[in-house]
């Protein structure tokens, strides 16, 4: 009786903290989040702002006046010559996402080698992100189309998992210790693939030689697929390592002789009429304890064969542009207001039941996902100081704290995202035109809102690139883009020396090819 109070009664409180712990981290969900994917290399949280490579060599082009326009400022492009506009950029992006988690439990990995500290690094691969911008000017008239990714572009892949999965294999094998686990081995895997594709139509008008309006809509199309994967899970015993369904066939074996001895001594003071003595009312609560550590095992058994998990999410929204455009001899003026795009992603998934743990449900089949696309306010200013030279400012507004994200996760921000950027353009000669520009993006982070699955750090970019004009009809345009990023840290539980470690890099190049008929 000694031993199975010393070995079993403990382990019912334990799974209790396990289970409220994994609901705390959201296990399942934190395999899945929406964000994972996304490969933006610039602009909001979830919004690219690249849509070209003029933007790429010079991202201050919220004044510019170009067929680049049709996304960075539609009203400007009214003043554009007449006839048809086309422009095609191909953009690579390559991305590297870095998380460094510090926690007790990693020491008790088999790959971990005693140490609490792990670099968990994803790479997020765009090779092909097209647009496309199409305007035709006839008088005071301009009618524009332009195709475009502006969330996502990519997938990013995590080969070994990340921090909060095995934090969670790592807890559940410290929570067995009493029934001899001394430690845990897993391979874990992570991939999200999200294009959100835009089509904007819309129409420019001069409303005389030095001011312009626009008016438009834009349709978002969001496609994403999210995988994760948890598998050979292992418990490390006196007698070796043990997949975790061996384990827990022994934990289970070994719980249900505790019950039969305790039911058992139960029965004989039963029929010597001793229901009322001290010892019967210990043995009945030995009794309720080990019967809810046999349910906590029990509630384990799903993860036997450890976690698989798939889900695609589709869905479309559609939401209105606004511009306007205002020439004033050397400068130009410009502004632009992306409505909110009410986005309902639905759920084709693995995930057929609800789960006891509520975020889970984000990615139940069937289910519409709020996902929405934040509002967008642009203001700009373009400075001609030179018949060839051109100073270029911006500033960019996402309104992320009024969208609706699941979870009303956008309550977790400190304040809004906002953008400040800069840039110059020189014209060597009529037919070639250099640039050069800069972007400072500050979000509105906070620790209730990091995970290693859902991040973005404040960051500086830079980019540059030149045109060349090959004929009066055909311009070809090159350009180079890089984020640098800042280190956020985050500190989880100090007191039990749980933190992380946040950043991120990324590199882009792009080429492009105008033709004006």
């Amino acid at each position: 009786m000694l031993i199975i109070q010393t070995i079993c009664l403990p382990l019912h409180p334990f799974f209790t903290a396990l289970f409220k712990d994994m609901k705390t981290k959201t296990f399942l969900a934190s395999l899945l989040m929406a964000a994972t994917a996304t490969t933006a290399t610039a602009g909001g949280i979830l919004t690219n702002t690249n849509q070209s490579i003029d933007f790429l060599r010079n991202p201050a082009r919220d004044a510019a006046i170009g067929l680049d326009g049709v996304y960075s400022n539609p009203a400007g492009v009214a003043f554009l010559s007449e006839g048809l506009h086309l422009g095609f950029n191909w953009q690579y992006a390559h991305q590297t996402r870095t998380i460094t988690s510090t926690n007790p439990l990693f020491a008790l990995g088999r790959k971990n080698g005693g140490q609490t500290t792990k670099t968990f690094e994803g790479v997020a691969d765009a090779p092909i992100i097209p647009s496309l911008q199409a305007a035709w000017n006839k008088g005071d008239w301009s009618v524009q189309f332009n195709f475009s990714i502006p969330g996502g572009g990519g997938k990013c892949e995590f080969d070994e998992g990340l921090g909060s999965f095995e934090s969670v294999v790592g807890n559940i094998a410290h929570q067995l210790s009493p029934l001899g686990a001394q430690g845990y081995d897993m391979d874990g895997y992570m991939q999200g693939r999200q294009y959100y594709y835009g089509f904007q139509l819309g129409a420019a008008y001069k409303i005389n030689p030095h001011l312009s309006v626009y008016g438009g809509l834009r349709l978002l199309y969001g496609d994403a697929t999210y995988k994760a994967k948890i598998s050979n899970i292992m418990v490390n015993t006196a007698a070796g390592y043990l997949d975790f369904s061996s384990f827990m066939q022994n934990a289970t074996a070994t719980i249900d002789g505790g019950l039969a001895k305790v039911s058992a001594g139960m029965e004989q003071m039963e029929a010597l009429g001793a229901t009322a003595s001290p010892q019967y009312a210990e043995l009945a609560a030995q009794k309720a304890q080990l019967e809810g550590t046999r349910q906590s095992l029990s509630a384990l058994q799903k993860y036997n064969e450890g976690v698989n998990l798939k889900c695609d999410q589709t869905g479309v929204g559609i939401a209105p542009v606004l511009g306007i455009d205002y020439q004033v001899g050397p400068f130009n003026f410009a502004a632009k207001y992306e409505f909110k795009t009410q986005l309902r992603m639905k759920n084709n998934s693995t995930v057929n039941e609800a789960s006891e743990i509520p975020a889970v449900n984000k990615f139940r089949d069937g289910e519409k996902v709020d996902e929405d696309a934040p509002a967008l306010l642009t203001v700009g200013a373009q400075w001609s100081f030179l018949d060839n030279a051109r100073l270029n400012l911006g500033y960019h507004h996402f309104f992320d704290k009024n969208v609706s994200w699941y979870g009303n996760t956008q309550e977790l921000l400190d304040h809004d995202t906002n953008e400040f950027l800069a840039g110059v353009e020189w014209d060597f000669s009529d037919r070639l035109t250099a640039s050069v520009g800069g972007q400072l993006t500050r979000y509105g982070m906070s620790d209730q809102y990091m995970n290693d699955m859902s991040f973005v750090v404040n960051s500086y970019s830079f980019g540059f690139g030149a045109n060349y004009k090959l004929s009066d009809v055909v311009t070809l345009k090159a350009a180079y883009f890089q984020t640098n990023y800042e280190t956020y840290d985050r500190k989880d539980y100090p007191a039990a020396g749980i933190s992380d470690s946040f950043t991120r890099t990324n590199r882009v190049l792009g080429i492009g090819c105008e033709v004006t008929l």
